[in-house]
């Protein structure tokens, strides 16, 4: 049952997304089209189909209305709505898919499902009465009337070839007459889908076989559905369009088909050849009164084709990654094992070699396995716009760039929340109140955010920008001057740290509580959730010209390519993806700015160098620039030089979060991400080079 709920919650979810999407752009068009039509009637059918056999009735019944109306929809065409009902339908349509959506969610949650849903069933007739006039409302009867149309065709002589294999010696295959199933290709779990037609035709008290019999307790039967169709045997043409009528009701049928069994004609008309019986391929997706099919017969040889796609729980993949990084420690422990030291083992290394390359390739597999686009996360933003410009009055539209940019799974679920409360300031107080106010100061009386993300090597960058008014940064320090939140006086304060006061805990702008600000969650907490993933958020603006607010996230925070440097006695590890360059100076090569801090000039520009080891307290010997090694490093728009002992080697670590007592220490804030244990046994501290900066900055 546990894997049947999770099939129906990933199975709903994505249609509802989808459904959103198409929701959205007929909306930008203002018309939907007839493929958009039938989308809506077969999205509607499947999650009705699908929630009546997991018995959630709600769900079935909001479902079940829309299907309803889009039925008379895609009957009667849209040409027959004037521009008002149109606008009502789209509203309607976004009403109920939030109806459906609160309802997976307390499925999810394990909450009851709510038992009043009498206003968005009495809204969806009341429309429907509204487009198709007195005394036509009710198209579920147009419809029953057409599924039951009375099935009869020539016979395909291979079809009533498998029936008859297939049956063979089975008391059941004297039945006259057959109908066979197939489920839409890739559907999953054909069992129990055939469990579910089964308790349908029992509802409609019918005599019947079916075969596979024990579909509901043999999973591996699947299989055989998939391979040959799903047989139900009956005993007259009454019973097989009472049949016909029920299994055209239900989700996933790709299409059925209806054989007289020509074993039993042989014998009912004592002949030796069988008379072609009478068939007839109908597609449940479209059902039409002329009896034509938009999808082709199937063919008793050609059975459909086995899914290529299959869904795994988030945990297992978890599990998988946290033992492809057990096995590099493991690979590099082999490797750097101090017995096998100052010994010649030619074969010994070359089968080394092969196994680090295949533990690399493992290594990438796992990682592309979680990695998703941010296509999913970008969708659900144009909802966001669409509600807030209906409620604020706002005319916005949201540009989105690069959406198949793809994030570790993980990374994707946790920066969907900060993005949408970005978008949803960006609406609430960035945009213009009126269109006059926009043309006063020479815009486009349109508003738009643009949403963008993009790679550069391990990061994903991330931006939100509006051209909307600005911040204020004279507003903002004033407020943080007066909640006691400045550390130094206001006239020290830089922009870029203004703008950065906006993440302190419990810092608004905002003067009046609305229903998408001002409810105690702001900014802080989004810049606390970018940071759990190993992000950073940037906050840029200018008063008149709009704001920009960009997040940096690491691709995947399970194993990453490293530079091991040694400061003394200490280890430390430098993501490779930082590191431009490493090079040896001479002591002329080192010249000290006005304030006595040293810089070296590299390519025409002069970065600061910060040597580790008066950073952080560590005893070496080497102080001398010209016995160390400086590492040119770069991290957003920082760049600067590191002044390390040596360089050690690269080495691909698993990057390991760091416990959480150390947590007290605000050991993140000193320029440590984590930590990685070596081929050697011993932990390595891992830089943030981002960080490391601002620390450094401080310290001297």
């Amino acid at each position: 049952m546990d894997n049947m709920l999770e099939m129906y919650l990933y199975e709903t979810n994505t249609l509802l997304e989808q459904l959103d999407e198409l929701l959205i752009e007929a909306e930008k068009n203002e018309d939907f089209t007839s493929n958009d039509v039938n989308e809506i009637f077969r999205i509607m059918h499947t999650i009705k189909g699908s929630s009546a056999m997991m018995e959630f009735s709600t769900l079935m019944e909001i479902a079940h209305h829309i299907e309803d109306l889009f039925f008379f929809i895609r009957e009667n065409g849209m040409d027959a709505m004037d521009e008002a009902h149109k606008s009502d339908l789209f509203n309607l349509m976004f009403q109920s898919t939030d109806a459906l959506r609160t309802e997976v969610e307390k499925i999810e949650n394990n909450e009851p499902l709510s038992t009043n849903i009498d206003q968005i069933i009495a809204n969806i007739n009341t429309f429907l009465e509204k487009i198709s006039g007195p005394g036509e409302g009710n198209s579920e009867g147009t419809q029953s009337d057409e599924k039951t149309a009375p099935v009869s065709a020539p016979a395909d002589a291979q079809a009533i070839a498998v029936i008859n294999q297939d049956l063979a010696g089975c008391p059941k295959s004297e039945m006259p007459y057959f109908i066979r199933i197939h489920f839409d290709e890739g559907s999953g779990m054909e069992n129990l889908r055939a469990f579910m037609i089964i308790t349908a035709l029992r509802e409609v008290e019918l005599q019947f076989e079916h075969y596979p019999e024990d579909v509901e307790t043999n999973s591996d039967t699947a299989d055989t559905i998939v391979e040959n169709g799903f047989f139900v045997g009956l005993s007259s043409q009454e019973d097989v369009e009472k049949a016909v009528h029920v299994i055209s009701d239900q989700s996933n049928v790709e299409t059925y088909e209806v054989f007289e069994n020509a074993s039993v004609k042989q014998k009912e008309k004592k002949q030796a050849t069988a008379t072609p019986a009478d068939s007839e391929t109908k597609s449940k997706a479209t059902p039409s009164a002329s009896g034509t099919s938009n999808t082709p017969p199937a063919s008793g040889g050609n059975a459909p084709v086995k899914q290529s796609l299959i869904s795994v729980n988030l945990s297992k993949l978890d599990s998988l990654v946290a033992i492809v990084g057990e096995i590099v420690i493991a690979e590099s422990m082999v490797r750097s094992s101090p017995d096998l030291q100052d010994l010649k083992l030619d074969n010994f290394m070359k089968s080394a070699r092969q196994l680090r390359k295949l533990t690399d390739d493992l290594q990438d597999i796992a990682m592309s396995l979680r990695m998703v686009p941010v296509s999913g996360t970008f969708q659900k933003m144009n909802r966001i716009v669409r509600d807030m410009k209906k409620k604020l009055n706002k005319d916005t539209r949201l540009t989105i760039i690069g959406e198949n940019t793809e994030v570790d799974k993980t990374i994707v679920d946790s920066i969907s929340d900060p993005i949408m409360h970005i978008v949803r300031n960006s609406m609430d107080h960035g945009i213009e109140d009126t269109e006059e106010e926009r043309i006063a100061a020479g815009k486009d009386p349109q508003a738009e955010i643009i949403l963008s993300a993009t790679h550069t090597g391990s990061e994903v960058i991330i931006s939100i920008s509006d051209d909307g008014k600005g911040m204020d940064t004279d507003k903002i320090l004033a407020k943080a001057e007066r909640n006691g939140l400045l550390v130094k006086p206001a006239s020290e304060y830089s922009q870029k740290e203004i703008l950065q006061l906006l993440m302190l805990p419990g810092f608004s702008t905002n003067e009046e509580v609305t229903e998408y600000s001002g409810r105690g969650v702001g900014l802080d907490v989004v810049k606390k959730n970018v940071e759990a993933v190993g992000g950073t958020i940037i906050i840029t603006s200018e008063l008149g010209k709009g704001s920009c607010t960009t997040l940096k996230i690491p691709l995947t925070m399970a194993i990453a390519d490293g530079m091991e440097i040694s400061v003394g006695s200490s280890m430390f590890t430098i993501p490779i993806a930082n590191i431009r360059q490493s090079f040896k100076a001479a002591r002329e090569d080192v010249i000290l700015d006005s304030s006595g801090n040293e810089i070296i000039k590299c390519l025409d520009t002069f970065y600061p160098i910060i040597r580790i080891h008066d950073l952080y307290h560590i005893d070496t010997e080497v102080t001398n620039i010209e016995d160390g090694i400086l590492i040119w490093v770069e991290a957003s728009d920082k760049s600067y030089c590191l002044f390390v002992d040596e360089l050690l080697g690269e080495q691909q670590v698993v990057v390991k979060p760091l416990p959480p007592f150390l947590s007290h220490f605000n050991i993140k804030d000193s320029g440590i991400s984590g930590c990685t244990i070596l081929g050697d046994g011993n932990i390595s501290l891992i830089l943030d080079i981002h960080s490391l900066y601002s620390v450094s900055h401080n310290y001297y």
